[in-house]
Order: structure tokens, then sequence, then C-alpha cells
């Protein structure tokens, strides 16, 4: 690669950043599909037309953001089910997950609570095809526990998409406490008290069978 080209390159990574973080700073307050491009390139300090060299529209930048809070969780959260040990060890491990993400990206976590279930199509779905990601790897690793033996996958789906909600509910707490000036300590309390309450109801799901 040139100097020239790498030159190029970096002011484009540079401009793409800019407008991601413009975009993550307006909709602090708002939802994405009351935000207009040009309010983004203004933030953002670059030209309306710069914009599409990047995105194909705002539905695009905001796929874009889903993508970055997220996708790079999945490796993390297969770690984690796949590791031996006590269940409330493994769930002590997924809510300090969580707490790292509302930390790191407290702007990214906002904007997935606030557009799961909003108002721009294309969004909602790249949420609700992320999370579906999370559902499918969490029920691969609870089909190959010795606890879901009997299950069918129905179940095993329930399950894991519980879990997922479990996940995005505790996101929300912490980042409401965040927003609150509180500590986390009554939201990881429930949080772990949930999985355990989750955990000791999976366990105890087939007795009926045993009847």
């Amino acid at each position: 690669m040139s100097t020239e080209t790498g030159l190029r390159e970096t002011r484009r990574r540079r401009t793409r950043r800019a407008l991601l973080d413009a975009a993550l700073s307006e909709l602090a307050e708002r939802s994405l599909g009351s935000l207009g491009l040009r309010e983004v390139t203004r933030a953002a300090g670059v030209a309306p037309t710069a914009f599409y060299r990047h995105f194909r529209s705002m539905e695009d930048l905001g796929t874009a953001l889903v993508e970055e809070a997220l996708a790079s969780l999945h490796g993390t959260v297969r770690e984690i089910l796949t590791a031996t040990g006590e269940a409330d060890r493994r769930g002590d491990a997924v809510v300090r997950l969580i707490g790292d993400l509302v930390r790191d990206r407290p702007a990214h976590v906002r904007f997935l609570v606030r557009e799961r279930h909003g108002g721009v199509p294309a969004v909602r779905e790249a949420i609700a095809a992320q999370l579906d990601v999370f559902a499918d790897e969490i029920g691969a690793a609870l089909g190959c526990d010795p606890l879901s033996a009997g299950w069918d996958t129905g179940e095993v789906t329930m399950l894991s998409r519980l879990l997922v909600d479990h996940m995005v509910m505790t996101a929300s707490a912490f980042l409401t406490a965040s927003l609150r000036g509180e500590d986390w300590s009554a939201a990881t309390g429930t949080a772990l008290a949930q999985l355990r309450l989750i955990h000791v109801g999976r366990v105890h799901w087939a007795d009926d069978r045993a009847v």
C-alpha cells in the first residue's frame, strides 16, 4: 500500500468513526427515526455528500451501530457457556460481561434498548437478528448440557430466548442505575437472583414427567 493510499484509508476510517460517534451523541435523547442525515454530518464536521461514501442511508448507519455494539460479544458469550463449573459462576460471568458492555459503551446500549422496539424496521431487524444469534448459541450450549436431557427443541429454545431477554433487561437496569447516579449493587443482585430462579426452574422443569 502506498503512502497516499494509506493516508486516504486513514482519513476514510476517521470520517466513518466521526459519523458513528456523532450519531451516538445525537441519539442520547432521541430515536433514530427522528434524526436527520444533515444533523449527523453537521455534528461530525463533514459535508453531507461525504456521508454516502460510508453509509447508504441513516438505516445503514443504524445497523452499523448494532453490529459494532453486539457482534464482538459472541465469542465471549460462547466461552462462558462452554466453561465448566457451577451455574452460579457462569451467571456471574454473564452479568459481569453485560456490566462491562454498559461501562464501555453506554451510548451503544442506550441506542440498542431504545431501538429494539423502535420505529426504524431495518435497525429493529438488525437487533433482532443479533439477539437471535445469541439465542441460537445459548440454545446449542444448553442442548449439550445434561440438565437438558429429555427436553424437546421448543423447550430449549424457550429457555435460550428467556436468557437473552434477561441479558437485555440487565443491561437496561445497569444503564438506568448509571443515569440516576446510583451504584449497581441492587441491579446486580436482582440480575443474579433472577438467574438463580431461572436455573432452579430449569432443574425442576421435567419433574412432573417423572410422576
